[in-house]
């Protein structure tokens, strides 16, 4: 059985550097990548490049950061989960 973890992205936050996240997560056919006008998390949103990782937000200082960050959460966090 093949498990999909959902990846949330800000249309705002995406707008100041995140979108190469996202454009990088889209291959991937273990995740499901999706857009929202607002994720909720607008106090770390607005300072961070952030991602919502199966509700968790995932945050970095830099683009590259943030997909480093969302990788490793999945790696060492979330599948011992799944």
């Amino acid at each position: 059985m093949r498990v999909t973890i959902n990846v949330g992205f800000c249309v705002k936050n995406l707008a100041k550097g995140t979108e190469q996240v996202r454009q990088q997560l889209v291959k991937d056919p273990d995740l499901e990548v999706m857009e929202y006008g607002c994720t909720s998390n607008c106090g770390i949103c607005r300072k961070y490049h952030v991602a919502v990782v199966e509700g968790k937000p995932v945050k970095a200082d830099t683009p590259d950061q943030l997909l480093e960050n969302i990788n490793e959460y999945i790696d060492n966090v979330l599948i011992d989960q799944l």
